[in-house]
């Protein structure tokens, strides 16, 4: 398992009283550089785009006249801000509206997205609603190929490989990515989409590639990080984007993606099991 540093002081794994009214406090920033660091990512100088997209499905609050208000929201925090926000914090900083009084939606709305820029450091945009869940993934799914796996971890970038005497332009997934929770332990789940052009990419090499993040302990926006630099570093392609759709935990679910400058950015969608 991966001997990343532990952040203290983060609420997760130890028992943290139900917020009881609105509390801006509870939101914990994490310095991305941390995990930047291990994979010599210079903060200064990314070689990335990219966003961190979170899908709430659990907001209420109360009107002014004390009746609850349901909503979701889907939230995105820009990857060149200084901080990522750790879930459960967030979790818990959107559970102490609940009990809280608020004029109006909007009111809200703005409410949020001035607390996450301020904790992210950059701005966030925050918006009610969900996008539409898809049944089906871009790209083609490299989960059926018939290969034998022995290595689980930590990431094994080595695993990869790529034909630089045959040039494509594909989108690959796998809906098989696992990683663990760097304090509790507990897993996270996800599918991962990769599209690039470049060098043809080794399919049975990438599928055990990212097999290898499966007792790996790292947030989710750092795994795919640090999936999106092996690949660049490993396979050279000329665009590259790296997207990871994580199961819902808490009523949250996050897709980070990163990307080369200038690439597209993926449409919004969920998958079926988000």
């Amino acid at each position: 398992m991966n001997d990343s540093p532990r952040n203290d002081g983060l609420p997760l794994g130890r028992h943290v009283d139900y917020p009881r009214h609105y509390d801006a406090g509870l939101l914990f920033p994490i310095a991305r550089s941390l995990g930047r660091h291990e994979i010599d990512v210079d903060d200064a100088a990314l070689p990335f785009v990219g966003i961190d997209r979170w899908h709430a499905y659990e907001l209420s609050w109360l009107d002014a006249r004390g009746k609850p208000a349901m909503a979701t929201a889907t939230v995105q925090v820009p990857a060149n801000s200084p901080f990522l926000i750790e879930s459960k914090s967030l979790k818990l900083y959107l559970n102490s509206f609940n009990a809280t009084a608020f004029d109006d939606a909007e009111a809200v709305r703005l409410r949020i997205a001035t607390d996450l820029s301020a904790a992210a450091g950059a701005p966030v945009q925050v918006a009610f609603g969900l996008p539409p869940a898809t049944p089906e993934h871009e790209g083609e799914s490299i989960d059926g190929l018939d290969v034998a796996i022995e290595h689980y971890g930590p990431p094994r970038a080595a695993l990869l490989a790529a034909d630089a005497g045959r040039i494509v332009e594909e989108v690959l997934c796998s809906g098989l990515l696992k990683s663990n929770c760097p304090v509790t332990g507990q897993p996270d789940w996800a599918t991962v989409v990769i599209g690039y052009t470049g060098p043809q990419l080794d399919r049975a090499a990438l599928l055990r590639y990212l097999v290898s993040f499966r007792d790996h302990a790292e947030f989710h926006e750092q795994c795919v990080e640090r999936i999106f630099t092996d690949l660049l570093a490993r396979a050279a392609p000329t665009a590259l984007s790296v997207e990871a759709r994580y199961t819902r935990r808490g009523g949250l679910d996050i897709n980070p993606w990163r990307a080369t400058p200038g690439h597209p950015r993926p449409i919004e969608t969920r998958d079926t099991r988000q």
